[in-house]
């Protein structure tokens, strides 16, 4: 399954509309959350079916629900049990965890159309909801493959975006194979002798995060200027953020669209942070999203990724696996200048 993010443009009463229907939601979750937590005092076991069913009785009991489409008012549902799987997975690799917590008012922010509700309109650059209505949308890339759904979401800063998911077709395969060793001084060196520039995007805006931070504390809590310094700050760490994204999707997709088989580090980034020194660096530099998005992107187009145990690439070693070799021939042209 692929993304596009696309910025929307809703007028002051689609936006009114929005932010109800994004209430609506959050209601729905807490009050589902509610029977559930009550079934398990109770001695009861519900499951995601019978939630499902309760959303109907719900509906009486609160007529508004109806402004809502009800495949999203579905998708609430199974946002909580998805959230309820996460935790007890997380429990079942010995993190100590606690209970899924009610969203206040504000928190809930995605309006997720799976399959149906929408519809986009390429010639007039349209976003048609269903019971929300057409929203001017910026299609500033072409949208390959068949479209799945749509959720729409709105940023801390009171931006609207919807992201696009398309079922993309697998992409012809030409039998080349690439090693990439991510760094901090070059983001990447690969076998082919690249070398990619580090961005050090949030070393470059970390000056300017300082000063709006110290703006928001210097007004009064409540205030209207407050409310407009943490907006002015939610819009920069929004711009660092896709920034960042920007560079890791266009280069992630460059290796997917040009190889077949992409050959990684199997890196444990958790514990490389616990190095103070290198912190910033490795958490600026987002490896492992970098990683994240090769393994999807190349699994949607019928490619592969590898990843070899670090342990001996270093020195060139190629021990028993023969994707080492790859590996080994970063470090190498790394060291000499090569590319």
């Amino acid at each position: 399954m692929l993304s596009y993010k696309f910025r929307m443009y809703p007028s002051k009463t689609v936006q009114a509309k929005l932010s109800e229907q994004l209430e609506l939601c959050r209601w729905l979750y807490n009050r589902l959350l509610f029977e559930l937590n009550k079934a398990k005092e109770e001695g009861r076991k519900l499951k995601p079916k019978d939630t499902q069913a309760l959303i109907v009785k719900l509906k009486e009991e609160k007529p508004e629900l109806n402004n809502v489409y009800s495949k999203v008012l579905q998708m609430v549902n199974y946002q909580l049990w998805s959230n309820i799987k996460a935790l007890h997975r997380l429990k079942e690799n010995g993190k100590k965890v606690g209970k899924l917590r009610y969203k206040g008012k504000g928190w809930f922010k995605t309006l997720n159309f799976n399959q149906s509700g929408f519809k986009i309109d390429f010639k007039n650059k349209r976003l048609i909801l269903s019971k929300v209505g057409s929203i001017p949308i910026k299609l500033h890339s072409k949208i390959e493959g068949r479209i799945k759904g749509v959720i729409v979401k709105r940023q801390r800063s009171g931006e609207w975006y919807v992201i696009v998911q398309v079922e993309g077709e697998p992409k012809p395969k030409n039998g080349k194979i690439i090693g990439i060793d991510v760094g901090i001084r070059y983001f990447l060196t690969d076998s082919d002798g690249r070398k990619v520039e580090n961005p050090h995007l949030y070393k470059r805006t970390l000056n300017k995060i300082r000063i709006l931070h110290r703006n928001i504390s210097r007004k009064q809590k409540g205030s209207k200027n407050r409310e407009k310094a943490r907006v002015k700050l939610a819009k920069a760490y929004e711009k660092l953020v896709n920034q960042r994204n920007d560079f890791l999707h266009k280069l992630s997709r460059f290796y997917v669209n040009s190889y077949d088989v992409i050959v990684v580090e199997e890196l444990s980034i958790r514990n490389m942070v616990r190095n103070h020194k290198l912190a910033q660096h490795i958490l600026d530099a987002s490896w492992g999203k970098f990683l994240r998005m090769l393994s999807y992107k190349a699994e949607s187009a019928g490619k592969r990724v590898i990843k070899v145990n670090p342990r001996g690439t270093s020195e060139g070693l190629t021990l028993d696996d023969p994707y080492r070799d790859y590996i080994s021939a970063c470090r190498i042209k790394n060291r000499s200048g090569l590319g």
